[in-house]
C-alpha cells in the first residue's frame, strides 16, 4: 500500500513537473509568433493584397510577382490570394490576406518555430496529463484543475489536427497559445488541487464518455469563437476599405493579414455546426447519467440548466446563420454570447454556483 501511495505520489509530481515544462515551451511559442508578426509587418504585401477588392480583382486569374526582399537578393513569387465572396449582406469581393508572416521568409521561418515549440509543448502537456490520470487511477477530469490542462491540451490538439489538414489556421497560433498560458497559469495557481477523492456519483465510465465529451466540444467552440472575434475586426476593416476610409495603423499592419471577412464567417460557421452535434449528445449523456446516479434524468441543477441555455444559445446561432437576414455581424454576435455561456458554464457556474456539480473543491 505504501508503495503504491509513493508510486501515484511520483506520478503526481512528475504531472506537474510536464505541465510546467510545457507552459516554459508554449512561452517560446508565444515569442516566436509575435517574432512571425514583426517580421510580417515590414512587408507590404499583406496591405496590397487586402487592398484588392471590386470586379477587377475578382476577374482576374493571372499570377502576381511580388518580389519580396531577401539576403541574397531572391524573389519570391506569390500566387494571387484566392477571391471569396462574401457571405454576409452586401456584395463585396476580398481576397484573404498573406498570413502572420506576411509573406516575408524571416516571418515564414519565425512562424515554423513557433508551430514546432507548439507541437512540442503540446505533447509534453499531454504526458502531463496522462501522468495525473496515473497518478489518480481515473479519468483526468475530476476537477476543474485537471479538466482545465486537459481542455486546453484538447484546443492545441484541435489547432494541430486543422494544421496537419492543410487548413489555413497559422493565423490563431498567438491567440491559441496566449490562451493556453493564462488556461494553464489559472489552473497550476489558482485551481489546483492534489485531491484525488471523488464524490460517489463520479464514480461510473460516464465521467469518461460525458466529461470527456464537454471538454472535446468546448476546446472547438474555443477555436469558432477566435475566429469569429477576427471576424467582427477583419469585417470593420473591409468596411473601411469599401467605404474609401483609410484604416488606422492597426489594420494596416495586422487586419490586412488575416482571412478575409467571408473565409472567417465562414470557418466559425462550420466549426460551430460540427461540434454542435456533440454538444447534444453531451446534454443527453449528463441526463442519462443523473438518472443512473440521482435517480432523475433532470432537476434543474445550475449546471444542467446552464448546459441546456448553452444548447439554445447555439442552436439560435445556427438558425440565424442559415437565415439570409442574419448572416454575418448578427449571427457572430449571437456565437459569442453561445461561447460566452459555455465560459459561465464552466467557471460561473463551478465557482459561484452551489449544486449537486459542485465537488472536489472546485
Amino acid at each position: 500500500m505504501n508503495l503504491a501511495a509513493a508510486t501515484n505520489e511520483n506520478l503526481a509530481h512528475t504531472s506537474n513537473v510536464l505541465i510546467y515544462s510545457s507552459m516554459a515551451v508554449y512561452t517560446l511559442a508565444f515569442f516566436a509568433h509575435i517574432a512571425e508578426w514583426v517580421f510580417g509587418s515590414r512587408s507590404k504585401v499583406g496591405r496590397t493584397a487586402a487592398a484588392l477588392t471590386g470586379d477587377g480583382a475578382a476577374a482576374s486569374s493571372a499570377k502576381i510577382q511580388v518580389q519580396v526582399a531577401q539576403k541574397g537578393g531572391a524573389t519570391a513569387v506569390l500566387d494571387r490570394p484566392k477571391i471569396i465572396t462574401r457571405s454576409a449582406a452586401g456584395s463585396r469581393d476580398v481576397p484573404d490576406g498573406p498570413g502572420a508572416a506576411g509573406g516575408t521568409f524571416k516571418g515564414d521561418l519565425y512562424g515554423r518555430i513557433a508551430v514546432s515549440l507548439t507541437v512540442v509543448a503540446f505533447l509534453v502537456q499531454a504526458g502531463g496529463v496522462i501522468a495525473r490520470a496515473m497518478s489518480v487511477q481515473r479519468a483526468p477530469w475530476g476537477n476543474m484543475y485537471e479538466f482545465s490542462i486537459t481542455f486546453s491540451t484538447v484546443a492545441v490538439a484541435a489547432y494541430l489536427i486543422l494544421m496537419a489538414l492543410k487548413k489555413n489556421v497559422r493565423w490563431m497560433g498567438l491567440l491559441l497559445v496566449t490562451t493556453v498560458l493564462l488556461d494553464l497559469g489559472i489552473a497550476t495557481t489558482v485551481l489546483y488541487t492534489s485531491s484525488d477523492q471523488l464524490v460517489p456519483a463520479l464514480h461510473s465510465y460516464w465521467l469518461w464518455i460525458h466529461v470527456s465529451t464537454a471538454i472535446i466540444c468546448g476546446a472547438v467552440f474555443y477555436i469558432g469563437a477566435v475566429a469569429t472575434l477576427l471576424y467582427l475586426f477583419r469585417d470593420s476593416y473591409e468596411n473601411k476599405l469599401a467605404n474609401g476610409t483609410e484604416p488606422g495603423s492597426f489594420a494596416q499592419s495586422v487586419l490586412s493579414r488575416l482571412p478575409a471577412a467571408a473565409t472567417l464567417d465562414k470557418f466559425s460557421y462550420r466549426i460551430n455546426a460540427a461540434v454542435f452535434p456533440l454538444w447534444t449528445f453531451t446534454i443527453i449523456a449528463g441526463a442519462i447519467w443523473a438518472g443512473d446516479a440521482w435517480g432523475r434524468y433532470w432537476g434543474w441543477d445550475p449546471k444542467e440548466v446552464w448546459s441546456f441555455i448553452t444548447w439554445v444559445a447555439y442552436a439560435c446561432y445556427l438558425h440565424a446563420r442559415a437565415t439570409a437576414g442574419w448572416k454575418g455581424r448578427k449571427a457572430a454576435y449571437l456565437a459569442l454570447i453561445a461561447f460566452g455561456c459555455w465560459l459561465f458554464n464552466y467557471y460561473g457556474v463551478n465557482i459561484f454556483v452551489t449544486g449537486k456539480h459542485s465537488y472536489a473543491g472546485v
